[in-house]
């Protein structure tokens, strides 16, 4: 028996796909089907990007300055989290700029435009605790983002679904270090 392969229906006409394509073709992935106003999601991407930065520094201070009978292990965990924030700073960037849009790596004014706070702690506790609370802030901003960017810009979408994961691992981590 002959195993027949449903057809697809084409939702679009496929010349007029390609004839779109070749129009302002120097916007790149930016196609005249984008529905959010890509203004509106390169602000969001570049506060993100702030508070990913933010998180970097904030991680690598507690990295250099944690001390105790437990630190060793807390500094590990410090430096595998700011190289992932790294990570998501630098994603989050080229996004910005797939989009048409500039990422905002000045200093100037870089706490104002994260969500997280630069907060250094006391203590090694105190340290972890800043830290939980900066994932949990993140945490809580990827799901408004992500809620925000719906169904209308899926990539955008995965890259904060993808971070929003990491970040909720972050806290997991943290906690469990809190309790040991």
């Amino acid at each position: 028996m002959k195993t027949v392969k449903p057809q697809v229906p084409v939702s679009k006409d496929v010349q007029a796909i390609r004839e779109r394509a070749r129009q302002h073709i120097e916007e790149g992935a930016l196609t005249s089907d984008y529905k959010p106003d890509p203004e509106t999601v390169i602000k969001l991407l570049n506060e993100a990007l702030a508070t990913e930065i933010v998180c970097v520094l904030r991680y690598k201070r507690h990295y250099f300055m944690a001390q105790g009978m437990n630190a060793e292990s807390v500094k590990a965990e410090f430096l595998a989290h700011a190289a992932e924030e790294q990570a998501h700073a630098d994603e989050l960037a080229e996004r910005i700029v797939q989009l048409g849009g500039e990422p905002n790596l000045s200093p100037d004014g870089l706490s104002d435009r994260s969500h997280s706070e630069y907060i250094e702690g006391d203590n090694l506790a105190d340290m972890i605790k800043e830290d939980l609370v900066a994932e949990r802030i993140a945490i809580e901003s990827y799901r408004d983002m992500i809620a925000f960017v719906g169904s209308d810009d899926p990539t955008t979408r995965r890259l904060l679904e993808n971070i929003l994961m990491k970040e909720e691992e972050h806290a997991e981590d943290l906690v469990s270090l809190l309790k040991s």
